[in-house]
């Protein structure tokens, strides 16, 4: 879509107003909403104004002044404002029209640019599989004398014996999934697949094609629905398109959505199972006749995923709590192995019988991370792996979940916690510098940020440390 295609898009919905989207460093999505009549061609090259200095990380007041460009491509009629309004994501730039290193949509742009001059393909592929949680209510609160999270879930297993007719209703269906027990579970036991399909048709309606939804294997509402796979930042993109859709349905509905990885002790995580694959000249260059019919590029790309994990960790599991959910027992993969078909490694190699369908899929990220960030890590671990041949090692085959500890303690894992992650990413860097698509600036801002979420944590009382050291 060009600018002119844009604009009669704005004419032919009758919008009222055009809304700017854009990434935080966080992954947050911000706007910024003008009204049609400040909207013209010229907009598309000269952009929007706004304050840099007002977005956590970003610029200082005496260097505030920032642009949004608006990507014209990605202009989509929005599907929950009462007037209607054309949507557009941004590129944020310098007034002099560089663009800002720290913003994440710009770094993922690089990364598709260092892909192309490498030489060694022409596009990735990426396809995440996104899961979450919708609630019926979440309440937290921490002060100086009390600290308290409460989720509650009509769906949830925990509810069984509760009395509804108090609250008005005819009581207790008595159908609802057991702990680790929602996979694929069908109506009345899956409560919530109308709301899924509700947020499936205006994914579509935005743009983002759906290819199924199901319930997930937590109790308490945890879903996935499945998209199709695209180019590094339009996938990324429609990350984006995916929590809005999903956080607004549920809201619209008078339930809240979390992408959250762990909101529920004792019960699976949220993750994003990341497919992967790289195109040149209109070939698969994963496709091959090694193991799992993967080419020997794509085995080295496995290889370089390896041996930047740690680092990666920062970018694809980029919270404290996402640390609650690698652990062993809850489908949440921590040994850095590969295997084809087998779900308890941390890098699968899905089964296709299409030559263009050969990928490989990173199972430990979760939907903390910023989908910019992460994506152009895992893309530019990958490239370095195929660009220094770094053998992954031998395929595990076995259910990593019931290896003796012996042997498990033979494999390596993915970080133990955000701050051994970020330690590891201040180490390791070069390979995300290739061809300047992250810049020491960014990391260290990045680095910065995210390590006071980690003091915070550090810092507050957590009540299970009054159960286990109040009576000491």
């Amino acid at each position: 879509m060009s600018a002119s295609d844009a604009m009669k898009l704005i004419r032919e919905s009758e919008a009222k107003f055009v809304d700017f989207r854009f990434t935080d460093t966080v992954g947050k999505e911000r706007h910024n909403t003008f009204p049609v009549a400040a909207m013209d061609e010229k907009v598309f090259k000269e952009g929007k104004p706004f304050d840099g200095s007002s977005i956590a990380g970003w610029r200082g007041i005496n260097d505030s002044d920032m642009l949004l460009i608006p990507d014209a491509a990605s202009a989509v009629v929005d599907p929950f404002y009462q007037e209607n309004t054309v949507n557009f994501r941004c590129d944020v730039v310098h007034p002099d029209m560089k663009p800002y290193e720290r913003d994440p949509r710009s770094v993922a742009k690089k990364a598709e640019e260092y892909l192309s001059s490498s030489g060694v393909g022409d596009q990735a592929y990426f396809g995440p599989e996104s899961e979450f949680f919708i609630f019926d209510s979440v309440q937290w609160g921490g002060e100086m004398g009390s600290a308290f999270y409460e989720i509650d879930s009509k769906e949830a297993a925990w509810n069984s014996a509760k009395d509804y007719k108090e609250e008005g209703e005819e009581g207790n269906s008595g159908h609802r999934p057991r702990v680790k027990g929602g996979y694929f579970q069908s109506p009345p036991t899956d409560s919530q697949a109308d709301v899924r399909g509700v947020m499936c048709l205006l994914l579509n309606d935005m743009g983002v094609v759906t290819e199924a939804h199901n319930h997930e294997v937590g109790t308490a509402g945890q879903a996935e629905i499945g998209t199709g796979f695209n180019t590094m930042v339009k996938k990324a993109d429609e990350v984006q398109i995916l929590k809005y859709v999903v956080h607004n349905v549920a809201h619209n509905h008078n339930m809240t959505a979390t992408f959250m990885p762990k909101p529920i002790v004792g019960d699976n995580g949220n993750g994003l199972h990341v497919n992967q694959s790289i195109f040149k000249g209109g070939k698969n260059i994963f496709d091959g006749k090694e193991y799992g019919n993967l080419s020997q590029e794509a085995l080295y790309y496995i290889g370089g995923i390896f041996r930047h994990a740690r680092a990666l960790n920062a970018f694809t599991n980029a919270s404290t709590n996402s640390y609650k959910r690698l652990v062993p027992g809850f489908e949440a993969p921590i040994q850095l192995a590969y295997s084809a078909r087998n779900r308890s490694v941390s890098c699968r190699i899905p089964h296709s019988a299409n030559p263009k369908g050969r990928r490989i899929e990173a199972r430990f990220p979760d939907s903390s991370a910023n989908p910019y960030f992460a994506f152009a890590a895992l893309l530019m671990a990958g490239l370095d792996g195929i660009q220094n041949k770094i053998d992954p090692g031998k395929p595990s085959d076995h259910d990593l979940y019931t290896l003796p500890e012996e042997q498990l303690k033979k494999i390596p894992t993915v970080a133990p916690g955000l701050d051994v992650a970020l330690e590891a990413l201040d180490k390791d860097r070069e390979f995300l510098k290739a061809g300047g698509v992250m810049s020491d600036d960014m990391i260290d801002g990045y680095i910065a940020m995210k390590m006071a979420e980690v003091t915070r944590l550090r810092m507050e009382t957590h009540p299970c440390e009054f159960d286990m050291y109040y009576g000491v």
